[in-house]
């Protein structure tokens, strides 16, 4: 293993930073005199209450790198680390959800010629690497698990660094990072699961079950579903893929989750999950998993998958998968799949290729662009919206609005993620330009 040490801030400043995500908040007081239309104007719920950017940020080459986000009236933003954009590129944020040491650390990996697991100590500053190896490429999905490691990644369709343990495995593996107990900051192990099927891997989430959802980005891309055979045990199940079964519209209606060969998942499940006739999609890349009250008893109700493929005007959107358990001792879970965000159904023109998605604490959806481009043929930054649920069940989202935009014509906004007490939302600015340092960023509601 390596370790790279970067400082990023004084220990004071992140201290801080802890304490606002900490903080317990006291509920918005009534609006009054001069600040009653402008809160007939917020929208949101929760912490997370804004007046709308009316529109992108004209980007400029590296933007602001202390402020890479131009973010609602009243908002702030820290930078908590800086790491080289080159070749590291860092990508998808966790904390460490569970454990004596709860939202101390953010992980994060790095999606490139260098991919690595960092974290930052929030209360220190000092950002180091967890785990590194030289089998590893384009390290993409991260997500903590509900027993206490955290599971990340490869986006590689087409291996180009085989794991010399799975040398048969086509595409990209899932590892699980095995943390010390004692210093969460180090990795015991770091442990292969071909089982989950060997792809091109992005967004990732865990229900409570130990369930594992999972995407292959590709075109066509499929969203896959694992079921272990022991719960926190990712070294065998059964892997499904997602097929509509009786369309109301594009690639949306009653859909299965069907099974998938054990053995041939672990050398191309793309590959398997065609000959299974599943139902593709253009470029699927993050998940996010509603947790709320309803009908599953595992309490995982929608799943939400950002489409990022550009083929207006049927993709470019977030699709909403309603989740439900087998019935009667049926093999396969069945589900329902609607639109969620579209340009056309709900979102403004200026919504393009969503690619990374936060579910707040009160059920908004956070979604971060990607279209892609940089300078000088770029003058938009790429910006992060916010979709507030309509009101009842399969229904689109009511409203998609502008939380924050990027000023760095050559950054994407990456990695979005709630803190696990709600009240900040991290978000990486990755491929920047100017100092050729990527940024993690918090962004912070009024205090």
């Amino acid at each position: 293993m390596h370790h790279r040490f970067f400082r990023v801030a004084s220990a004071g400043t992140l201290a801080a930073i802890v304490a606002a995500c900490s903080e317990v908040k006291q509920p918005v007081a009534p609006a009054t005199d001069r600040f009653s239309q402008l809160s007939l104007d917020l929208v949101g719920s929760g912490g997370f209450k804004f007046e709308p950017l009316a529109a992108s940020a004209v980007c400029t080459p590296g933007g602001n790198p202390n402020a890479p986000f131009i973010v609602p009236a009243g908002y702030t933003q820290r930078v908590v680390a800086s790491e080289p954009a080159v070749p590291d590129a860092i990508d998808m944020n966790t904390q460490n959800e569970t454990g004596p040491f709860a939202g101390r650390f953010l992980y994060r990996e790095a999606e490139g010629s260098n991919p690595t697991l960092t974290v930052t100590d929030l209360e220190t500053g000092v950002t180091k690497v967890v785990a590194f190896r030289p089998d590893w490429e384009s390290m993409d999905p991260i997500v903590w698990t509900p027993w206490g490691t955290i599971l990340i990644g490869e986006e590689a369709g087409v291996a180009r660094r085989k794991d010399p343990q799975y040398p048969q495995a086509i595409g990209g593996l899932m590892y699980e990072v095995f943390l010390n107990q004692n210093d969460p900051t180090t990795a015991d192990s770091v442990v292969a699961r071909p089982a989950l099927g060997a792809k091109a891997h992005e967004g990732t989430q865990i229900d409570a079950r130990g369930n594992v959802y999972g995407i292959s980005e590709n075109n066509p891309g499929f969203i896959f579903r694992f079921v272990p055979d022991r719960r926190g045990d990712l070294s065998s199940g059964q892997l499904y893929a997602l097929r509509i079964t009786q369309p109301t519209g594009d690639r949306t209606g009653e859909a299965e989750w069907v099974p998938l060969p054990r053995a041939a998942v672990q050398i191309d499940a793309n590959a398997a999950a065609v000959a299974a006739g599943a139902t593709g999609y253009n470029r699927p890349e993050d998940l996010e998993l509603s947790k709320g009250s309803g009908s599953s008893h595992d309490g995982a109700n929608t799943l939400y998958v950002a489409i990022t493929g550009r083929a207006a005007p049927v993709d470019n959107r977030v699709i909403a998968i309603d989740l439900r358990e087998p019935q009667g001792g049926s093999d396969h879970a069945t589900a329902f799949v609607y639109d969620y965000v579209r340009v056309g159904l709900n979102a403004p023109a200026d919504f393009e290729m969503p690619d990374n998605l936060a579910l707040s604490k009160s059920g908004d959806l956070y979604i971060a662009e990607d279209p892609g481009g940089s300078s000088p043929t770029k003058r938009k930054g790429d910006d992060i919206w916010m979709a507030t649920p309509g009101k009842g069940s399969r229904v689109p989202a009511a409203s998609v609005v502008r939380f924050a935009t990027l000023t760095d014509c050559d950054a994407e906004p990456t990695g979005i993620y709630f803190d696990i007490r709600g009240w900040g939302l991290f978000v990486n600015a990755q491929h920047r330009g100017g100092d050729g340092l990527d940024k993690a960023v918090l962004i912070l509601p009024p205090r």
